[in-house]
This record gives C-alpha cells, structure tokens and sequence, in this order.
C-alpha cells in the first residue's frame, strides 16, 4: 500500500511502537532517536515547501507469511532498498520499521515527499505504482507476487465452488428434498452449511454457502444455485409457491420469515413454469 499523508508525527509514531516489536531496518539521511526527532528532521526539509500539504510517503511493504517468516533483517532491508529504488525515491530522507507483533511480519516505510531541492515528488497513481513496484522486488528476490496470492485464492475458490456445486447435485437427484428445511438439512450433513442473506427490510433474499472457509452466494457458486432455481429443482409445489409469491413470507426451519417481493416472485414464477412442464409431459390440456 502507497499514499501520501500529513500527519507525519502521528504515522511515524505508530510505526516506531515498541510494544509491536518495531525494529528500524533502513534509514536515509537521518540521526533522530525517535519518532518526534525524525518528524521534525522531516519538517525542516519539508519548510521550503509550503504549498504540499501531504508531504509525507507512507509505504506498508507485506510479504505473504510464509515468505515473512524465512526472511531474516539483512532481507528485510534489502527489499526495502530495491521498493525505494524501482520507485525512484533515493537520496531522500527515509525510515523503515519491521512489525514482527503477529505471525504477518510486515514493513512500514516513511519517505520525506519534498526532496532537498524543496520540490515535492509527484504521487499521482502512487498507490499503483507502489503496488507494481513491490511486485518487481517480489520478482527479483524470488518471493511470492500479490497476483500469484490472488490467482491461489481464486484457484482455490474454484474447487470449493464445484465441490459445492456436486454436493448440491447429489443432494438434488439423489435425496431429493420436498423444501427448503430438507435442501439446508442434507447440505449440513455433508458440511455446507446455508445462511440465509437477510435485506435491511429483514427480508429473505437468498441463501449464503459456506464450506471449507469460503462463504459464498449461491449465484456466485453457479448460476443455477439461485434460490430460485433451487426451488424450481425440488419441485415446489404451486400452489406453496404462489402463496410465497402472495404473503410474500415463507416458513423455513419452524419460523415465519419475510421474502422479497423479487425473490418472492421468482419462486412463484419457476414454480408455475414447472407446473405447466409437468402439465404438457402429461399430455393434458392446460
């Protein structure tokens, strides 16, 4: 993460705290013992320029855990050095900080904006730019890229999502649950559990499933997961869901719950079209 902030003090002062076990693993052009020391080595360079009012860099530099907790305080500062580098911040006033309170070791970088020549450094898309810049030290020290981090979440949320989606199948074709306590009871028997998705009008809009850590919609996990579709597989009969589609409530485990009027008539909507499908594969006139 990369900005730029005013409150110099109060940032340096949280970085350099002691009781997360702050350790000072880069500094560039100061002799402050402390965060009020530095500020003000800050500010004195920061005085020829008065119209910059955010003038100072705050950079938080994360390795993944498991990268943190090989990474020893000569590693830790050379990324540090190549993060100042790739962003072209050299020869300027700096100061870095390790957090190492939790098992996320993680860095916290200072860096004056206003440079010895008074001229403030340009932080447009600094946050971007930060962002790929961490990526290419990531790169050149062999450690685990953000993007990797995102494509193993999102690998990861496949399989959960299509052992959801089987779970589902079986729990349909094989079991065949009559509504909807049936559906969440045979889904908990096989650990995923569905949480209702309540609206601020304390209405039921769908339902959330969670398995293995992940919590997702039920259209997030495939389209054909919607409450509605679940409905129309269980073969709701018409004349329950047009009740839904009229109180616009529903009773699910023992309690009386409100529906959406959205949801409400979708679920009425499905479950006449399955009606008149059964209907025709009958060979009757509707």
């Amino acid at each position: 993460m990369g900005k730029s902030i005013s409150h110099t003090g109060a940032s340096m002062g949280y970085g350099w705290n002691e009781e997360k076990d702050a350790k000072v693993v880069y500094r560039e052009h100061l002799a402050g013992d402390n965060p009020k020391e530095i500020t003000q080595e800050f500010k004195i360079i920061q005085s020829q320029n008065h119209r910059c009012e955010k003038n100072t860099l705050s950079f938080v530099l994360s390795p993944t855990i498991e990268d943190g907790q090989e990474l020893k305080e000569k590693e830790l500062k050379e990324i540090t050095e190549r993060f100042i580098k790739e962003m072209k911040l050299q020869e300027r006033q700096a100061i870095a900080f390790v957090h190492q309170d939790k098992s996320h070791i993680h860095i916290h970088l200072y860096v004056n904006r206003i440079g010895f020549d008074g001229r403030a450094y340009k932080d447009n898309y600094v946050g971007k730019r930060s962002q790929q810049a961490a990526e290419k030290v990531a790169k050149q020290m062999g450690l685990t890229t953000v993007r990797e981090v995102q494509q193993e979440k999102l690998n990861e949320i496949k399989n959960v999502r299509q052992e959801i989606q089987q779970i589902h199948e079986k729990v349909i074709t094989e079991l065949k649950p009559k509504d909807f306590d049936q559906y969440i009871k045979f889904m908990k028997q096989r650990s995923v559990e569905l949480i209702p998705s309540i609206n601020k009008s304390n209405q039921l809009r769908g339902f959330r499933f969670a398995y293995k850590g992940q919590n997702l919609k039920g259209s997030e996990v495939h389209r054909s997961m919607s409450i509605g579709r679940i409905a129309e597989r269980m073969g709701f009969y018409k004349n329950i869901a047009q009740k839904i589609g009229k109180e616009n409530t529903m009773l699910l485990l023992g309690k009386t719950i409100g529906v959406s009027p959205t949801l409400a008539a979708n679920i009425a909507q499905k479950a006449i079209k399955l009606a008149i499908k059964k209907t025709i594969g009958l060979g009757m006139e509707i």
